[in-house]
Formats: structure tokens, C-alpha cells, sequence
């Protein structure tokens, strides 16, 4: 059964669910069942309101965009679902199935970070290119990506839904990585929030003579030339005099802030 879409022309079909493969660039790694149930009792009582996106591949179909509709109706043992049919190429499919995740708020902030990862990798995006793909400034895709620096205990924590990606940017000032999983423990065995541990972090930074605690000018100070570079910018004060840190992430990254700076 066919329904065409005057709109764009695009057809919609009910299509025997075993002839439909995963998405090799699916950007979610982690479902949540408790959700997943709950789109099973939807389904279960309206029926499939939204149809998924498959693209042709040999002589079945692979998945762009709905796993989580396919994975409830294959619990459901139905045998057949209705999908609209687009021909995309590989950059298309990944773009699609990324930016539907990041409408629908379901990919960590892990999962966000590794998808474009993978746009960077296996496409050879620039961090500009990216963020102009999936609607983000560049400087919201250069600190995505800064979390896959962190230690792997750590974004599993962050996974988990234990940390925040608050939280996240905060451990990532920390000097070790043994430090930063320390850190962590610790935000989750007292509960901390990202500000009681930025407090934190000060007062550690102040104790090791590294600095004295910034007061509330000279924070905003520190974020406002951290928004005016689009990067990390950390200002260290002493007695008399201090310094001005600011982080690049790549040679690109690093012309940037340069030609912000009037200095290229």
C-alpha cells in the first residue's frame, strides 16, 4: 500500500520489517528501556503515527531514522511498518540520523560528541562544517568534542546520566586524568552541583599557590573574553600580576583564535 505525500512528493510504503537493516550510522549507542516501553504501549494502542526513514541497499532497505519505532514494533511481533523511501547518500544518511537525534534531546552528550567525531573522521569535516550541518556554532562543537578527551570511567559516568556535561567541563580543567576520575567520584558520592564544584576547583587551584579564588568581576571577565574567542579561557591570578589561558583544540582551531585576535 502506497500513500503519496503531495507536499514532497515522497511516497510512503508498509514495509515487511525483516527486509529493513540497522543504521551503520545510528549516533545512539545506549536505549532506554523505560522509554522504549512506553513507545511499545503507544504503538500497541494507536498504531505507528510517525513513519520511520529507510533508504534502498541491495535488494532490502537500511534503516536512516526511527530505530527506536522499528525496535517497538519488532517487540510488538509485527511484521510490517509504514516508511517514507529516500534515496541519500552516506554523508546524508549520518547528517539525517544525527540531527533527528539532537531535535528529539536523545543523544548524550558522549553520543553527540562521537557522531561528530564520526562526521570529522570518516567525511573530513572541519569543526565550521559540523556545526553548520547540525545547527550549532562551532565553539558549541569544539567543546562536544573536548569530552572524548575525558578518561573512559568518566564518559561512561556522563553516559549514565550520573555527571553532566556541566559537570564534564569543569573535571576537564582538572591536570590529570587520574584527577579528573577522582573528581568525578566525587561529584557523585556528595551529589555536587556544577557550581559547588567550580568552588571547589578554585579553592584547590588557590591552596596549590597556583592562583587566589577569582571574584565575581574578574569571573566575568574570564567569560567574557571566553565568549567573545568561542574557547575555553581561563584567567590565573596572583598577588601582583597573573596570566591569560586560553585552549585550542586543533591547527585550525588555533588560526581561528588568532584571526580573532587581529593577529593573522
Amino acid at each position: 500500500q502506497k500513500v503519496e505525500r503531495p507536499a514532497d512528493k515522497e511516497v510512503i510504503e508498509n514495509i515487511n520489517i525483516d527486509r529493513i537493516k540497522p543504521n551503520r550510522y545510528q549516533p545512539r549507542i545506549d536505549f532506554n528501556q523505560a522509554k522504549l516501553n512506553e513507545l511499545i504501549s503507544s504503538i500497541k494502542e494507536k498504531g505507528v503515527v510517525q513513519p520511520i526513514l529507510i533508504r534502498p541497499s541491495d535488494n532490502s532497505y537500511e534503516l536512516i531514522a526511527g530505530e527506536r519505532r522499528l525496535r517497538a514494533c519488532r517487540s510488538l511481533g509485527l511484521t510490517q511498518i509504514p516508511a517514507v523511501i529516500r534515496e541519500v547518500d552516506d554523508l546524508n544518511a549520518m547528517e539525517i540520523s544525527l540531527i533527528e537525534n539532537i531535535q528529539r534531546q536523545e543523544l548524550s552528550p558522549i553520543e553527540e560528541a562521537l557522531a561528530y567525531q564520526r562526521l570529522i573522521d570518516d567525511f573530513a569535516f572541519t569543526q565550521d562544517k559540523t556545526g553548520q550541518a547540525v545547527g550549532k556554532d562551532r565553539a558549541t562543537v569544539a567543546n562536544s568534542l573536548r569530552l572524548l578527551t575525558l578518561p573512559k570511567e568518566v564518559q561512561s559516568y556522563i553516559s549514565q546520566e550520573l555527571l553532566s556535561a556541566g559537570h564534564a567541563k569543569v573535571i576537564l580543567s582538572a591536570e590529570s586524568q587520574d584527577a579528573r576520575i577522582g573528581l568525578a567520584k566525587k561529584v557523585i558520592k556528595k551529589g555536587l552541583s556544577v557550581r559547588a564544584l567550580e568552588d571547589l576547583m578554585r579553592k584547590k587551584k588557590a591552596t596549590k599557590g597556583k592562583g587566589v579564588a577569582l571574584d565575581n568581576d574578574m569571573r566575568m571577565v574570564e567569560e567574557m573574553i571566553q565568549e567573545r574567542l568561542g574557547t575555553k579561557v581561563k584567567i590565573v591570578r596572583g598577588k601582583k600580576r597573573g596570566t591569560i589561558q586560553i585552549e585550542y583544540y586543533s591547527d585550525e582551531d588555533l588560526d581561528r583564535i588568532l584571526r580573532k585576535l587581529g593577529c593573522v
